[in-house]
């Protein structure tokens, strides 16, 4: 008990920071205490100078400068044309290659891989006889063969295709490596003739030009003026050229991670190639496989169920026959040869018969007296009758 109250107890601190720091921070409106501001770091800007170069550079650098003239108009005019038009070219090269190759046409071949790949569609079979069920089961293995064997084909055809854009794939991946290199060397040259040209206008502007400028004020003639201004220009013709050249160097300077951006693309494709034809290809012809496997195993369990069931039928039916056949030999073997029933109605018939015959007779002999008695009345009417006729 005493533990728990202990770990309850608030922290004190003489620290006036230290409490400031932990107080939490109580407001009375609806809206918590803002955030504290992060200031978001700028990036420093880059100086082209000579912290970008080797040693072995800066000596070259420092000798090539000494070697621009930049009263020479032609020489201004034509001062890093070449590595300029090395980028220029660089980049044309970059665009055809883009333009060339068409990786919708490798998806396209990667989605007819998922629809070949997918499970073929097996139709339920109808129950029917056990012969039925037979031919049924025959044709249907029969059916998954040919799908199978035709769906085979397709992916084989497919993954000679994939073989074939894997092969221009890591043609392209080499050729981007050699493009960025070949990007570097132009990038080197650009900031190389940039800054030998800096330093030369620094030399020309701070030594031969601020010479004629003073020597222009003090003579206050024309020429000297003239040589000034003429001076003067070439040297903002050269700072425009450099400004040109960084530029170009710019555009250098974002052609390196395009480049990379363009062969990660390539790379991720060969890969996703790669993974079709080492796992998925091989994954699906295994499964292929299997389910031809799975399907005769089925086919032999689902025989052998239907023909327990028939067995199971039969043996009912003939269990059934077999009853029903015994019942009715053991009734008959047990049956007299005249039924208790026929010798009673045989009897009833008999006795019915002699009351009739008895009956029969009695009316028989009633109807004989009568008739006797008739008979002497009739004989005695004619006797009567005779005897009128012979008086």
């Amino acid at each position: 008990m005493m533990s728990d109250m202990e770990n309850m107890m608030p922290n004190l601190t003489l620290d006036a920071n230290a409490a400031q720091a932990e107080m939490p921070q109580l407001t009375l409106g609806a809206e918590p205490p803002a955030a504290p501001v992060v200031e978001e770091k700028k990036p420093e800007p880059v100086k082209i100078d000579d912290s970008m170069l080797t040693e072995a550079e800066r000596k070259y650098v420092d000798e090539f400068a000494k070697k621009i003239d930049i009263s020479d108009s032609q020489m201004i005019l034509n001062y890093g044309v070449a590595a300029q038009k090395s980028v220029a070219s660089f980049s044309e090269n970059a665009l055809s290659n883009v333009r060339n190759k068409d990786l919708g046409e490798i998806g396209d071949t990667l989605t007819s891989l998922t629809i070949e790949l997918k499970n073929l569609g097996q139709e339920e079979e109808d129950k029917g006889g056990i012969f039925g069920f037979f031919k049924k089961a025959s044709n249907k293995m029969e059916n998954m063969k040919i799908q199978y064997s035709k769906a085979e084909a397709n992916v084989d055809r497919i993954a000679r295709e994939l073989e074939q854009h894997q092969v221009v794939l890591m043609k392209d991946i080499a050729m981007f490596d050699q493009m960025y290199e070949l990007n570097l060397k132009y990038y080197k040259e650009l900031t190389m003739y940039i800054i030998a040209g800096k330093k030369r206008l620094a030399e020309i502007q701070s030594g031969q030009l601020e010479e004629l400028r003073k020597k222009a004020e003090a003579s206050g003639a024309q020429e000297d003026a003239q040589a000034y201004n003429d001076l003067a220009q070439m040297c903002n013709r050269f700072e425009k050229k450099l400004h040109d050249l960084e530029l170009t160097r710019m555009v250098s300077i974002q052609m390196g991670p395009q480049t990379r951006m363009l062969q990660n693309n390539d790379t991720l494709m060969v890969e996703k190639i790669q993974s079709s034809l080492v796992n998925t290809i091989p994954l699906w012809k295994s499964q292929m496989v299997l389910a031809l496997g799975l399907e005769n195993s089925r086919r032999a369990t689902a025989a052998q169920s239907a023909i327990t069931n028939a067995t199971n039928e039969l043996l009912k039916k003939n269990a059934e026959m077999l009853k029903m056949g015994t019942i009715t030999t053991a009734k008959e073997a047990e049956r007299s040869i005249i039924d208790i029933e026929t010798l009673q109605h045989t009897n009833q018939q008999l006795i019915s018969t002699l009351d009739e015959v008895i009956q029969i007779q009695k009316e028989g002999a009633q109807k004989r007296r009568q008739a006797e008695a008739e008979l002497g009345r009739i004989e005695g009417e004619l006797r009567q009758k005779l005897m009128e006729l012979r008086s």
